[in-house]
């Protein structure tokens, strides 16, 4: 019994060296590729940045008028049919305000206050008469005015198949320079999507004294939705 089981023992053990020397199958030929697609969408939302900048000798008198006129501006945004819980504070800044000459200390000359609301605009076409109100009522400052796409899940899909296309046409161009032709998509993998806003205007500092009495007219324009692909598809040599 012992003999046997030796000998069972050098049997197993050749046969796993013989299994390890066994080389894997090498994995057919393919071509990588990355590629972009892009569609335009129409922005149907609005945020636009609104502030009241005031300046007196002591800061509790800059605060007092910053308050009175903030208070207006938001009441004549209510009244062009902007609803209370799409106005909302975002900053409030009190600050000194010096004024500097050469070979002179800063002197301080007063204080500065500054507040600023954002307001969300779900009709583009009230963004006109919320700036013109803003500014007929004392806002002095528009320091962001941004317009983007609520929905942008179709338009990614079709930025997506877009993507793949693209892929596809630049895979058989590298199969036929290569003296092939190209095979079935073996991989592909979504990778980073952008729906950027476009850029915010410098900052404007306006007076409602010289705000226009017609209309402000606002173009919203179309943004880019875009998604990046990377595939891989099957190679299949020339004869």
């Amino acid at each position: 019994m012992r003999l046997a089981y030796v000998g069972m023992f050098l049997v197993s053990t050749t046969a796993m060296a013989q299994d390890s020397a066994i080389i894997p199958p090498v994995p057919p030929p393919s071509l990588n590729v990355g590629a972009r697609g892009e569609i335009k969408v129409s922005p149907d939302r609005a945020t636009v940045h609104i502030a009241v900048e005031t300046k007196a000798e002591n800061a509790a008198a800059a605060a007092s008028e910053n308050a009175r006129i903030q208070q207006r501006v938001i009441a004549a945004i209510r009244g062009v049919g902007v609803p209370n819980d799409q106005i909302s504070t975002i900053q409030y800044n009190v600050f000194p305000d010096y004024r500097y000459e050469r070979d002179r200390e800063p002197r301080l000359v007063g204080y500065r206050v500054t507040n600023t609301v954002v307001v969300e605009l779900r009709q583009l076409d009230r963004v006109g008469p919320v700036l013109d109100a803003a500014l007929g009522a004392g806002a002095n400052m528009i320091t962001s005015l941004q317009f983007y796409a609520s929905n942008t899940e179709t338009a990614r899909r079709e930025a997506i198949a877009r993507a793949i296309q693209t892929a596809r046409g630049d895979a058989e161009a590298m199969a036929r320079a290569a003296g092939g032709t190209l095979g079935p998509l073996m991989e592909a993998h979504v990778g980073a999507y952008y729906a950027p806003p476009p850029p915010p205007p410098p900052m404007a500092r306006m007076e409602a004294q010289a705000a226009a009495p017609m209309d402000t007219p606002i173009n919203p324009g179309q943004q880019t939705v875009a998604v990046d692909v990377q595939t891989r598809w099957r190679y299949l040599p020339g004869r």
